[in-house]
């Protein structure tokens, strides 16, 4: 073979090998687009939350009503207004009761006046059979006549005693009518804000007789002292105790939150709904001049932190798989799966205990089509986190 042939004939391998790279290279498996987080170290918490929203409580809520029915004469409050302890709020109609009171009191006065008089009369009257001993005992007057005048000073005592016990009976049915009348009227048990008044002047209310849910006639809360309820699952009630500290976020102030502590813990579990058995726990805000301003009825959640370290290697808890396994960007070019012994967690961050070191890239975006190990991959700077 010629010199020539043989140039011909390397020309067309290299060709040939050219073409044949040219097609792999173009139907080459491109690189998987992923997003990475690197390992650091960083505090993890372990927490758990509320199942559903919790609410703010008043320390102190009552619904007053009277205790008999009637026609609302006075409506001292309206919606919103501040009231001191001890002030009038409602008042029903109640002139007939007045009438009987003021009768009561008259006879409390007819039966005081009696019984000084017969009080009076029955001192005299002893005074008298004292005399009457004296003098028989000197002989000047025989023994019936002074067992007569003490059996008559004996009497008039025991009339000044009856005429007491009738002061008494007029008190107690003068207090009686008293306490009537204060069926009808409606006083602050504490200071507070009217949340809520039903009924007008002139109108009647209706106590709620029991199994009848009638509404109050005044809601009377307490706004200076509130409180967060919220229900936990009955799993995790266990793990929480009175003093644990809490993070609290409201609906009404977003992307914030409070901080607080457990006051109470329910002795009991809740189940208004068969497959949500529940156990309430009471949080109090700790006081702060950033405390916010809160309503009683504001939904809530409530975060108890459990458990703090500080410093420790963490992993993001999302970029964990089913089996404690994470996908690490390996050296090659090729994602690698690695298992891991976690600690502490919680819905954003695990402690890692082994398996990874700080600076390993570990893979989070789990949700991409194709993310598995064994895949060539390509960091997506853009989601890079």
């Amino acid at each position: 073979m010629s010199a020539s042939t043989v140039r011909r004939v390397l020309l067309l391998l290299v060709a040939v090998a050219l073409l044949a790279g040219a097609v792999w290279w173009a139907k080459r498996p491109k690189p998987l687009s992923v997003a990475v987080v690197e390992i650091a170290q960083g505090k993890v918490e372990a927490s758990v939350a509320n199942t559903r929203a919790g609410t703010v409580e008043a320390c102190q809520r009552t619904k007053l009503s009277t205790t008999m029915g009637g026609r609302i004469e006075v409506l001292a409050v309206k919606e919103g207004d501040r009231v001191k302890k001890g002030q009038l709020l409602m008042k029903l109609w109640n002139d007939d009761q007045q009438a009987q009171a003021s009768v009561a009191a008259s006879q409390v006065e007819t039966a005081r006046k009696r019984m000084l008089e017969a009080c009076t009369v029955a001192a005299n009257a002893e005074k008298e059979a004292q005399r009457q001993s004296a003098l028989k005992a000197q002989g000047f007057i025989s023994s019936s006549r002074e067992e007569q005048v003490r059996s008559e000073a004996q009497a008039r005592r025991a009339g000044c005693e009856a005429a007491t016990a009738d002061v008494a009976q007029t008190q107690a049915r003068l207090a009686a009518t008293r306490v009537e009348q204060n069926r009808t009227v409606l006083y602050a048990p504490f200071a507070g804000t009217v949340a809520k008044v039903v009924g007008e002047v002139g109108e009647y209310s209706t106590p709620s007789p029991p199994g009848v849910p009638t509404p109050p006639a005044i809601d009377l809360i307490d706004d200076t002292c509130l409180y967060v309820k919220a229900p936990m699952d009955e799993v995790d009630a266990p793990k929480i105790q009175p003093g644990q500290a809490v993070r609290v976020s409201f609906d009404a102030l977003p992307k914030q939150s409070f901080p607080g502590t457990v006051r109470r813990v329910s002795p009991y579990v809740s189940a208004l709904e068969k497959q949500a058995r529940t156990v309430d726990i009471d949080v109090d805000l700790v006081a702060s001049d950033k405390a916010p301003r809160l309503l009683v009825g504001y939904s809530a959640d409530v975060e108890v932190v459990l458990a703090v370290r500080e410093s420790v290697l963490r992993v993001p808890t999302s970029a964990i798989q089913e089996g404690g396994t994470v996908l690490v960007a390996g050296s090659e070019g090729v994602l690698e799966q690695r298992s891991i012994k976690t600690g502490l967690s919680n819905w954003e961050f695990t402690e890692v205990l082994e398996g990874l070191s700080a600076g390993d890239k570990v893979v989070t975006s789990l949700e991409r089509e194709g993310v598995k190990a064994g895949v060539s991959y390509a960091i997506d700077s853009g989601l890079r986190k």
